[in-house]
């Protein structure tokens, strides 16, 4: 992966205002990479998804019997991935990556899949 491959003075309209959106300075920082960021992430929501997917559905009866415990774990779970990706979209955007639309694209749509998980497991609370 490339760090920064755009000038500083190229920012087009919609890239501003995705800086704007993510809170970052108008101007690109070469000095960071964005791939430590990106590796972070995408280990994070590994684990989020390995417990989600595969721990969980076999402890299903042990924490059904602990009453209320899953949907917890999943909101929580929720919310630090999507804290990570968030994290990642800054750093790429950060450095002006040339792969920045690709992941806000990707990473938007697993931000809606977390609200749709949150939004069930509120649900469930309730």
């Amino acid at each position: 992966m490339g760090q920064a491959i755009t000038r500083q003075g190229d920012v087009s309209p919609l890239d501003g205002f995705m800086r704007r959106l993510l809170r970052l300075p108008a101007s690109a920082d070469a000095g960071q990479t964005a791939e430590k960021a990106f590796g972070t992430s995408l280990l994070i929501s590994t684990v989020r998804c390995l417990l989600t997917y595969v721990l969980l559905p076999l402890l299903k009866p042990v924490i059904d019997l602990s009453g209320g415990v899953g949907p917890v774990l999943g909101l929580v779970i929720g919310a630090v991935s999507a804290a990570a990706i968030v994290y990642s979209m800054r750093r790429f955007w950060r450095v002006n990556h040339r792969w920045r639309w690709g992941y806000t694209a990707l990473g938007g749509g697993i931000l809606v899949l977390l609200v749709i998980q949150a939004v069930g497991d509120v649900a469930a609370l309730l």
